[in-house]
């Protein structure tokens, strides 16, 4: 488990230099241009300025050059300035960063406490009108896409109630309850396709395992069915649950960057969205690589974990 755990660590290395290559080359390929933005500003767009302002942000380098500085700059700790605010990235992130961890730890959690139970419900329930319920449910709410959701919360709620989403957020340490009264709207709508898909894939592997011989054998033992459910069932159910919980971490992401901009949250996900529109490069580039991050990671911890829900499964160091 050691050399395997190990040996997965150092795989995240080349990963995330892959990653970098991507992710420059992608921001290059963007369309529109982050000078003509500026120049524009400057209400000046001549040959000379735009070339003054090219050499000002290195930006009249060659790509690899670039990608060279930018990499170096990395490796200091140092994810570069942004373009248009002239602010420093790192700075931008740890300030935006406690915003989308809490709202994509809220919906994570909420998704899963629905899920799971309602997943394992609707296996025990087989061909009764709750499993016909949950099914409908987590259907519908993976046709609906987060977006429109959320802007029919909110039309719906000032309409029907008189409700609009707070403006200003306060982060958890300074004001707990102004905090959860900013996001649990938006975590809720974005913790709803994370919960239909556990829900989903909960029902079809608790059935599985529970047609297995060892759960038979428990049931004619007389434990009880709860029991049974716990230790034998839900326990072995559960490994392809946490892979895909793993794989749902880019979906989480990327359900930030939409919602953070209908609700106004000052997360990372809004910067995102705003540096893409003004063609920001260094915002782009370091936003991006610590989302790919926050994947691999993810996906590291949950390989990890399968020894954890299953003793039996063992890593070989070969």
């Amino acid at each position: 488990m050691t050399k395997y755990a190990i040996r997965r660590s150092l795989l995240v290395i080349p990963t995330l230099i892959g990653v970098t290559m991507v992710i420059f080359m992608a921001v290059r390929f963007l369309p529109g241009d982050v000078i003509d933005q500026i120049a524009g500003d400057f209400g000046a767009a001549s040959p000379e300025f735009r070339q003054a302002l090219l050499k000002y942000y290195s930006l009249d380098r060659s790509i690899p050059q670039q990608y060279i500085t930018w990499m170096g700059d990395i490796a200091r700790g140092d994810l570069g300035t942004s373009i248009i605010s002239g602010r420093s990235v790192g700075g931008e992130v740890v300030q935006r960063l406690p915003a989308t961890f809490q709202l994509g730890l809220m919906a994570m959690i909420i998704g899963l406490a629905i899920g799971i139970p309602v997943g394992v419900l609707a296996s025990v329930k087989q061909d009764t009108r709750t499993d016909y319920v949950a099914r409908s449910i987590s259907i519908t709410l993976l046709a609906i896409p987060h977006f429109w959701l959320a802007l029919l919360t909110i039309t719906y709620g000032f309409i029907l109630f008189r409700w609009t989403p707070p403006i200003r957020y306060q982060p958890l340490w300074v004001d707990p309850i102004s905090s959860f009264q900013t996001l649990w709207v938006p975590a809720i709508i974005l913790s709803g396709s994370l919960g239909a898909i556990v829900m989903r894939l909960t029902r079809s592997t608790m059935l599985e395992v529970l047609r297995q011989d060892y759960v038979r054998t428990a049931r004619a033992k007389g434990l009880a069915e709860r029991l049974v459910l716990r230790r034998h069932a839900a326990r072995n159910a559960m490994i392809p649950v946490v892979t895909v919980i793993g794989l749902q971490v880019p979906n989480l992401i990327g359900g930030t960057v939409i919602l953070e901009s209908i609700f106004s949250i000052p997360g990372m996900g809004s910067y995102l969205f705003y540096s893409i529109q003004m063609r920001d490069y260094p915002v782009v580039q370091g936003v991006v690589l610590l989302s790919a991050f926050a994947v691999i990671m993810s996906n590291l911890i949950v390989d990890l974990s399968y020894s954890l829900i299953d003793p039996r499964i063992r890593y070989s160091g070969r």
